[in-house]
């Protein structure tokens, strides 16, 4: 299972409790993933159409709690993925596709739906959430953060609902934006800290613990990685310095000999010859007596400097 059908079976297992969200979660639903057909005699039939049989079951319960019918359920094949079924929930009877839309208040008088006045459904925290919720079930999805960026996003046809939607996670102090994407508009969001509060605010608490757990997790590799990263560049670094630093010094040795150096430049240039690994502060500590590290890398650069003079 997919990390975005985990978080939507998730939050179709949430009760039903107050009538004001049934009706907002509903609205959304259909607003976002419905359309109205016409049928026989100039009537009109409410099809919604989603992949999960478990949006299909709350969808049934949403309009039989809400309106006391039942519609009517079909599973259907894909005609690309034959393996996988897409489900269809029908409400076939003009009168009462009409009843519901028209009281939900998502149909325009020309039979179209729309997104309605969304203040209807957001003078309370829970319809505010509750709406959320319905649209992310019907058109929304969530990157894996274990594998992905971190990416959520709610897909409509209908660009005032997209709008809307904006705005409203805009009053939730969560920064969103809108693309175009074939004949759908999408609204997403991208910062991971409010990913992870979006989802527990419609409802995905074990969503949102196990997005914390693989954000954590990533963070915490990606710190390693750099850390690992930074001390192979860092260890390179020195070993390449300590290797030029040693052709030079044998170079001087075989053209002058170590014993026309200073006695300084002699010290630091043996303690390199049978150091070659060491570090600037471990060669400064092996000396006697006991030199600063910015005492061995002047005499390192001036040996340098004089092996160079003689290629």
């Amino acid at each position: 299972m997919s990390f975005t059908a985990a978080v939507k079976s998730e939050l179709c297992r949430l009760p039903l409790d107050r009538d004001c969200c049934t009706r907002a979660e509903l609205a959304a639903l259909i607003a976002t993933n419905g359309n109205l057909s016409l049928s026989g005699r100039g009537g009109v039939s409410l099809n919604i159409i989603t992949d999960h049989a478990y949006i299909a079951r709350r969808l049934y319960r949403l309009l039989k709690v809400e309106f006391g019918l039942a519609p009517a359920v079909l599973a259907r094949k894909k005609n690309r993925l034959r393996k996988n079924l897409s489900y269809l929930v029908r409400v076939g009877e003009p009168r009462q596709a009409r009843e519901i839309v028209s009281r939900l208040g998502i149909v325009d008088p020309k039979n179209r739906l729309n997104s309605g006045d969304i203040g209807r459904y957001t003078q309370s925290s829970c319809c505010r959430r509750a709406y959320l919720r319905g649209s992310f079930l019907a058109g929304g999805s969530v990157s894996n953060p274990e594998t992905n960026g971190y990416h959520l996003e709610i897909a409509t046809e209908l660009p005032a609902h997209a709008e809307n939607l904006r705005l409203l996670l805009a009053a939730l102090g969560v920064k969103s934006g809108v693309v175009s994407r074939k004949r759908q508009q999408v609204v997403y969001v991208k910062d991971s800290e409010q990913i992870a509060m979006l989802l527990s605010t419609i409802g995905s608490n074990q969503g949102r613990l196990n997005f914390e757990n693989a954000r954590i997790f990533k963070s915490l590799r990606n710190q390693v990685n750099r850390v690992v990263n930074c001390e192979t560049a860092n260890v390179t670094k020195t070993v390449n310095a300590a290797q030029r630093q040693v052709a030079a010094i044998r170079r001087l040795a075989s053209l002058r000999g170590l014993d026309s150096l200073s006695s300084g430049l002699r010290q630091v240039a043996r303690l390199r010859l049978e150091h070659p690994a060491a570090t600037l502060e471990e060669l400064g500590q092996t000396a006697v007596p006991p030199l600063s590290k910015s005492a061995v890398n002047y005499r390192l650069r001036r040996l340098l400097e004089l092996g160079e003079e003689k290629t």
